[in-house]
């Protein structure tokens, strides 16, 4: 992977915490909070001054409007959400362009493995620990936040540790 072990380790503590409450907020109340899009952004903004070279950290924006772009086309086409399409463009940044390959493998083995533990809880004792999470109710939606969380999340770990 192309991301050196510095940068994501400079990142992983800081999208963690966002990403998870992502994904919490998504299987609750199948939303994406702005807010939380801004602390990620703000994030890499802050953060990636001392974590990327300068130039590289300028290039990066560039990933984030080509995301938020293609997001509010796909959004406007139907084929995703808002919340998910702000996330993706704010996770956009912090993915070096030559790890793309990458994180789709990531991202395809999170959707399959969340889908499925999703599906599993909500057919399970858990459900009972979370009666009022719209997702569970939800039979043609999925709460896109809960793999894109943990696809940024894997990409970082993977790239400090793998």
């Amino acid at each position: 992977m192309q991301i050196s072990a510095s940068t994501a380790l400079w990142f992983l503590p800081f999208a963690l915490p966002i990403c998870m409450y992502v994904a919490w907020s998504d299987l609750k109340a199948m939303r994406i909070p702005n807010y939380s899009v801004v602390a990620l952004t703000a994030v890499f903004a802050v953060i990636g001054l001392v974590a990327l070279p300068f130039d590289a950290y300028l290039w990066r924006y560039v990933h984030l409007i080509v995301a938020l772009f293609a997001g509010i086309l796909l959004n406007a086409g139907g084929a995703m959400g808002a919340g998910d399409a702000k996330f993706i463009a704010a996770a956009a940044p912090f993915v070096a362009i030559g790890d793309l390959l990458h994180v789709t493998a990531i991202f395809s083995g999170c959707l399959l493995a969340g889908w499925i533990t999703h599906r599993i809880a909500k057919y399970s004792p858990i459900r009972k620990m979370t009666p009022d999470w719209e997702s569970w109710e939800k039979t043609k939606d999925f709460p896109m936040g809960f793999p894109l969380g943990a696809t940024l999340v894997a990409y970082l770990a993977i790239g400090a540790f793998g």
